[in-house]
């Protein structure tokens, strides 16, 4: 799962530590916990990778995203959760897995380099959405 984070026109994004994807830009997110619920994963995966707390809004897609290796073999087979979310607090750090987090203004998002999910999940998630 991960979280699309708007705050007077920026969007929050972290510079992955590991794989998959590592060393690219995205949103924060990760993995569910045992027993957790996936809007409880989504708030403390966000905290965890950046200092700031958040509030799920709404469910923006669910999607399959397989990984595979050099060979052809799946190497990661995700079931992605992707929330729009309003921040309740908190202050900008990178921690946990995330090398670096960044408040990122919406019309500068052409300066990082971004998957195409990404940033289309950026930009159905401004469009569809209330000022936060």
């Amino acid at each position: 799962m991960a979280a699309v984070v708007l705050s007077d026109e920026k969007v929050l994004l972290t510079l992955r530590g590991n794989e998959p994807s590592k060393g690219t830009w995205g949103l924060p997110g990760g993995v569910v916990e045992l027993g957790e619920s996936v809007q409880g994963a989504v708030i403390r995966e966000v905290e965890e990778e950046t200092g700031i707390r958040v509030r799920p809004e709404r469910l923006i897609t669910v999607f399959d995203r397989v990984v595979k290796d050099g060979d052809g073999r799946i190497r990661f087979h995700y079931v992605l959760c992707e929330y729009l979310c309003a921040t309740t607090g908190g202050a900008l750090r990178a921690s946990s897995d995330a090398k670096d987090a960044v408040w990122v203004p919406l019309n500068r998002l052409d300066s990082f380099v971004l998957s195409a999910g990404t940033r289309r999940f950026i930009e159905n998630a401004v469009r569809d959405s209330e000022p936060l």
